[in-house]
């Protein structure tokens, strides 16, 4: 799944998210407004070789902070966090304007504070947003199991659905109740589609539906997890990752992992569609965990996170290719990890998740880089 469940269990790689009404008076956002993009420290933040980054500003210190999501206008942004100093044990859900930081403060949780949640994103009306949850299930934190027979995993729990919530954290509806893990949904730029991975057909596949859960398609129906899909800038295509087993042995770990709720995400590959499954390509075939892609602003180019040039499973950087799967460029040099890149509906900003300057521990925290081709 996509949440910093992911980073959690990259960063073992690297080394080897109350009551709810309590929540939303408490997490009073007092934030610190620096809304100049060079502050201080911003090019220290930029290696030498990030030609890409005209400047940058880190937004989150401490704790795992990811799957952060631009408002259809660019003013706020939703984002996951599991910040023990904010009095969590597992991933919720953030708000906060464009132009804030979080260092001393903490921004108002708009998720309910049960459960484990995951990958939000907004409606095109700004006041509302679309994430999973488990809270129907447990209130608790469900068990995060991290290997399996001496491997990682990941786990896909089928408690997660998929709910509508307005900007003060209040649940406004449910838009998927079939059993099974839904989750990741992400809402095309026209404002008219959720994609989201399910395994309602046995397997975990892609489907869309319309914003009010209606008229739902499945889109992929190959063996293997297709998952964090994006949309194209017109909402013409979907760009995702999957795993694709191809030998016996391969299928038959995968098949009895999923009948665990696991998956092992150690090998992933990104595929390109039509918004309705059709003219489906893989674009990459560079081995080891390619993922969190995303479209830039262009259409014509992904960005995205992969390891494939590292030896022990580390570092991960953010990439950019070509949608034929030509041109690969490598965008940031880190040592460590960088992932989760999302461009503004204006193109001129991306928001991602880095371990970078976090003081060799290993919180990984957002930071917004002003883009430059």
């Amino acid at each position: 799944m996509k949440n910093t469940l992911l980073i959690a269990l990259l960063c073992l790689l690297i080394s080897c998210k109350n009551n709810s009404e309590t929540d939303k008076e408490t997490h009073v956002n007092t934030t610190e407004n620096t809304s100049e993009f060079n502050s201080g420290t911003s090019d220290s933040l930029i290696y030498p070789e990030e030609k890409h980054f005209k400047s940058i500003k880190q937004i989150t210190f401490g704790g795992d902070n990811a799957e952060a999501y631009w408002s259809f206008d660019d003013k706020q942004i939703v984002f996951q966090s599991n910040n023990s100093e904010w009095g969590l044990e597992c991933d919720q859900m953030f708000l906060m304007n464009v132009g804030e930081t979080f260092k001393k403060s903490q921004p108002p949780m708009v998720s309910t504070g049960k459960g484990r949640t995951t990958c939000a994103y907004f409606l095109p009306d700004n006041k509302h947003f679309v994430y999973a949850s488990t809270h129907l299930a447990d209130e608790n934190c469900p068990e995060v199991p991290l290997r399996k027979n001496g491997k990682y995993v990941w786990p896909v729990y089928d408690s997660f659905d998929i709910f509508v919530s307005d900007l003060q954290g209040n649940i406004t509806a449910q838009l998927t109740t079939e059993p099974g893990y839904d989750a990741e949904a992400t809402v095309s730029p026209k404002g008219d589609k959720i994609v989201f991975t399910s395994t309602r057909s046995g397997d975990l596949e892609l489907y869309t539906m319309n914003i009010d859960g209606t008229e739902v398609k499945q889109i992929t129906n190959e063996l293997g997890y297709d998952g964090g899909a994006f949309f194209s800038p017109d909402g013409s295509k979907l760009i995702f990752r999957s795993s694709r087993p191809r030998t016996e042995a391969e299928i038959k770990e995968y098949k009895d992992l999923l009948a665990q709720g696991l998956v092992q995400p150690t090998e992933m590959e990104l595929y390109i569609c039509n918004a309705d499954g059709s003219d489906l390509k893989q674009i990459t075939n560079l081995g080891n965990a390619n993922w969190s892609p995303f479209f830039h602003p262009s259409g014509k180019k992904i960005l995205f996170s992969s390891n494939f040039e590292a030896e022990r499973g580390f570092p991960f950087n953010l990439y950019m290719i070509d949608i034929d799967g030509k041109n690969l460029e490598r965008v940031t040099h880190s040592e460590t990890f960088d992932a989760f890149p999302v461009f503004s509906n204006d193109g001129k900003s991306l928001i991602f998740s880095s371990n970078r300057n976090n003081g060799g521990g290993r919180d990984t925290n957002l930071f917004i880089a002003e883009w430059q081709d």
